[in-house]
């Protein structure tokens, strides 16, 4: 298993936010990821309109996980209409 950092960005309602949360945490461990640390990093613009969202609420993840698994979490993700968007990047140790 790889060390990775994700960077999730969720609405900034309330409730979509923990929705989104709560779908996340829950796919990455169907998928055996492990969540080493969980980081709020706040609300913060968006560069350009997502998913016609302006602003967002960052949360970074530091995991393990198998890099064979990241493609089908990838497609997961995809189909979470809470979540507005993600980056998956290794780190080197």
């Amino acid at each position: 298993m790889r060390k990775y950092e994700l960077m999730a960005i969720f609405p900034i309602e309330e409730e979509k936010c923990k929705v989104g949360l709560e779908s996340l945490k829950a796919s990455l461990g169907e998928f055996g990821v492990e969540i080493e640390k969980e980081e709020p990093f706040g609300d913060r613009d968006l560069c350009y309109e997502v998913k016609k969202q302006k602003r967002g609420r960052y949360i970074l993840f530091t995991v393990k996980a198998n890099p064979s698994k990241l493609a089908d979490l990838d497609r997961v993700f995809k189909l979470n209409d809470n979540l507005i968007k993600y980056m998956f990047v290794k780190i080197d140790e």
